[in-house]
């Protein structure tokens, strides 16, 4: 995951710069590009970029060539911030499937207590089907392999409403969240993002 940080008014031409740049069939972006998108709510002036990789070794090549490059993904605004970030998608959950998924994008970020994952990992595999519901709406769920430890998943819906009624719901009902998840959890946060012309997610 990559986050561009730039002021608002740098978004649009931002984007612009890195769709010409996973454009370029001729020089192409090492790894496959995921989804990218634009928060509305949360940190504005942001965009979030996801790629995955055939293994870690290529993610670390990845990560060196664009640390070396003067211009990183095409950009030349000298006014952005790039903040990478390296993540393992949950074992037992399927990689996402590109299209169109809802259109309203919600990001949240779990930071976990020492040795929180693996109890997480458990709590959520054993969530998801009975809750499946609500968690048709998960694109992904990723635990991080740098920095500290936390956990960050993607989720999308057709609306802010029906995301509210699924959760509500869920709740009500003892489905979710997963029983022993919450807590493991130090800090959350949430943005909620739109996907950009060119993301896979959309």
């Amino acid at each position: 995951m990559i986050r561009f940080r730039t002021d608002v008014l740098g978004v649009p031409a931002l984007s612009r710069l890195l769709k010409a740049r996973f454009s370029d069939t001729l020089n192409p972006v090492a790894g496959s590009l995921t989804g990218v998108w634009r928060t509305e709510i949360g940190e504005l002036g942001t965009l979030l970029l996801l790629r995955s990789f055939s293994c870690q070794d290529a993610l670390l090549k990845a990560r060196h060539r664009t640390l070396e490059s003067r211009t990183p993904f095409g950009i030349k605004m000298n006014d952005v911030l790039i903040e990478a970030e390296a993540f393992e998608g949950f074992p037992f959950l399927k990689p996402p499937e590109f299209g169109e998924c809802g259109g309203l994008y919600e990001i949240r970020t779990y930071s976990l207590k020492a040795g929180g994952l693996e109890p997480t990992l458990k709590a959520w595999q054993s969530a998801l089907k009975p809750a499946q519901a609500y968690t048709r709406h998960l694109i992904t769920n990723m635990f991080a392999l740098d920095g500290a430890s936390r956990i960050c998943h993607i989720w999308a819906f057709d609306s802010f409403e029906q995301r509210n009624i699924l959760r509500q719901q869920h709740y009500v009902d003892g489905l979710w969240p997963p029983k022993g998840g919450p807590e493991q959890i130090i800090h959350a946060q949430s943005c909620l993002c739109l996907p950009e012309t060119f993301s896979p997610l959309r």
